[in-house]
């Protein structure tokens, strides 16, 4: 019986595989698109280890980036210019699919979440 437990249990185990064999790591540096909740308008985004380097409609922002877990980085500007700026924005990788993943985001302190997703656009 236990025997049969065992085998059922590796069955479920691998069938609940999805086939997805997309890497988080594969999204801590590249060139990506941003799409903010429902909006039809984007950001694009290069990012490497240490930095992230934004633009959205013709301004960028550089940002210093901190990997807290594979799953959640927080973004802190470089050069603030007001006290929001100066506050750090946390983000946690909620999905991963294969050239995109969905996120959250919010400033520390903040009840506000930001959802959107980013694409990899070029790797």
């Amino acid at each position: 019986m236990r025997f049969l437990l065992y085998i059922i249990s590796a069955f479920v185990f691998i069938s609940c595989n999805t086939g997805n064999k997309t890497d988080v790591m594969s999204f801590r540096e590249g060139h990506f698109k941003t799409y903010l909740g429902e909006r039809k308008d984007s950001s694009t985004f290069y990012r490497n280890k240490n930095l992230q380097i934004e633009t959205y409609k013709s301004k960028t922002d550089t940002f210093h980036i901190r990997w807290i877990s594979n799953f959640e980085y927080e973004l802190l500007k470089t050069n603030p210019k007001s006290k929001l700026d100066s506050i750090p924005f946390k983000v946690r990788i909620t999905a991963i699919k294969n050239n995109y993943y969905k996120f959250k985001g919010a400033y520390e302190g903040s009840d506000f979440v930001q959802t959107g997703t980013s694409h990899i656009i070029q790797e």
